[in-house]
């Protein structure tokens, strides 16, 4: 790394690690939104996290109680599996072919 490259990364402001929420932390800041009738920005000031972020969760819980319309969580969750599984079954798949084809090499000779 030379001498500019150093500057370069000291100028940088740091990165703040990725803070992560537990569901019921997550519950209970929406709770107190749709509750209170406190604004969103509000609320997550009052919690210390980006309103952005509670926002999420609060368009998250209308999506999931069919007020608005979206991917729930557990339809989100299933899509996951199932591409999960997806996957699975095509590496599977593509391994079968595999051994089919050297089967019939072999019977060939």
């Amino acid at each position: 790394m030379d001498k500019q490259e150093k500057q370069e990364k000291l100028e940088r402001p740091a990165r703040r690690p990725r803070r992560r929420f537990s569901d019921g932390f997550k519950r209970d800041a929406v709770e107190i939104v749709t509750s209170s009738g406190k604004p969103i920005a509000q609320v997550a000031r009052d919690l210390g996290i980006y309103d952005s972020t509670l926002g999420n969760w609060v368009k998250q819980d209308e999506i999931n109680r069919g007020v608005r319309d979206g991917v729930t969580t557990a339809e989100r969750e299933e899509i996951v599996a199932l591409r999960r599984e997806n996957a699975h079954l095509r590496m599977e798949r593509e391994l079968l072919k595999r051994a089919v084809a050297f089967w019939v090499r072999e019977s060939d000779e």
